[in-house]
């Protein structure tokens, strides 16, 4: 027994090593020489030599603060107007060299609220692309993870039926996802044309010419969510898939019986079909989340980032510093702090994983 599993141990790792081999190649090492030079100033093309930087990079990025102010008031404790509305001190003279504020000193305003009616706070960042680009990658998650996995689930329970041509309504679901994403994009972007876009031409002709064509990516209060619904429709056929394989190994006999029991579509599906797909779900959402935090053709192919970085992501930002900019060290630090955050869901996975099992 000893010598045949030695011997089909060792087949194993000669089956496994190449493959093992490639991996350490093109992802374990790369990401030990992006973590050593997080740390350092390395440019891509430069003449002056390395230096060792320690945290500078990462202090860059996530470098935050805020700021509350007060309306200007006179002599007198009158508060100051100016075209209607209160004054305020001007936002450089606090991070530009202020002695009385040096954690603030270089820092740009990301945002700003005024809760109260007499104070503004600003939030501040020292590299406001970067916080955009986090902000945005949340925002795509947030919104992706639970439409694309619910549609999918739609589409699976519609589709979960013995009826005569219904493989071919499988395959034209899942056609999108077979497709390169970077020709889905060039597809979309003429479809969100501002001019001419089919999109704008279908709403036009609806509202028999009432609706005023609107320039989908190019402006800031909608190309984001372009980016979305086209992102849900091109991947929600994959995910399809992983509902139906899950939906397959619930037992025929249990819907015979709720059959046989008069329960109602509600009823089999709150409590035999979601039940059984509780171990799915986690699997799809988890797949959902980290294929929508390495966001980046979409980007790369219908926005690069704009207008006015509304669109900017993680991915997209490691890569345009990297190599657009040449900047080494600060692609580097992005790709080391995108690999702990999606760590970090991994271990949710492993938690919620655990938690679905035991019960």
């Amino acid at each position: 027994m000893a010598s045949k599993f030695t011997v089909s141990h060792r087949a194993g790792w000669l089956m496994a090593g190449p493959a093992f081999g490639l991996m350490v190649m093109f992802i374990l090492v790369p990401f030990f020489f992006a973590f050593a030079l997080s740390f350092t100033n390395q440019r891509l093309i430069s003449p002056n030599p390395t230096e060792f930087v320690g945290l500078s990079n990462y202090r860059q990025l996530l470098g935050v603060g805020m700021l509350t102010l007060e309306p200007v008031k006179d002599d007198a404790g009158i508060v100051q107007l100016k075209d209607g509305a209160p004054e305020y001190p001007a936002l450089r003279s606090f991070t530009r060299k202020n002695p009385d504020y040096p954690h603030l000193d270089g820092m740009r305003e990301l945002f700003s609220f005024n809760l109260s009616g007499d104070k503004i706070t600003y939030v501040l960042a020292r590299d406001v692309v970067f916080i955009k680009a986090v902000l945005n990658t949340f925002l795509f998650v947030l919104i992706v993870a639970p439409l694309q996995g619910g549609l999918a689930l739609g589409l699976t329970l519609l589709i979960n039926q013995k009826l005569r041509g219904i493989n071919v309504f499988r395959t034209i679901y899942f056609m999108p996802v077979v497709v390169s994403i970077v020709v889905v994009s060039i597809l979309w972007r003429i479809i969100y044309d501002g001019n001419n876009g089919l999109l704008n031409n279908i709403l036009t002709g609806l509202s028999f010419g009432a609706f005023q064509p609107v320039n989908w990516l190019g402006e800031t209060s909608t190309a984001m969510g372009a980016i979305i619904a086209m992102s849900v429709w091109q991947a929600v056929g994959f995910h399809m898939v992983i509902w139906l394989s899950g939906l397959q190994t619930i037992s025929p006999t249990l819907y015979e019986a709720a059959s046989i029991e008069g329960a109602s579509k509600w009823q089999v599906f709150r409590y035999i079909t979601w039940p059984g797909l509780k171990n799915t779900a986690v699997l799809v959402l988890i797949v959902i989340t980290m294929q929508a935090f390495g966001l980046f053709d979409q980007i790369n192919v219908m926005t690069k980032g704009g207008p006015l970085d509304s669109t900017q992501t993680i991915v997209f930002q490691a890569i345009e510093r990297g190599y657009g900019k040449q900047d080494i060290s600060g692609g580097s630090a992005i790709s080391v702090l995108l690999f702990l955050l999606v760590l970090s869901v991994s271990l949710i996975q492993r938690y919620l994983t655990r938690s679905v099992e035991a019960k």
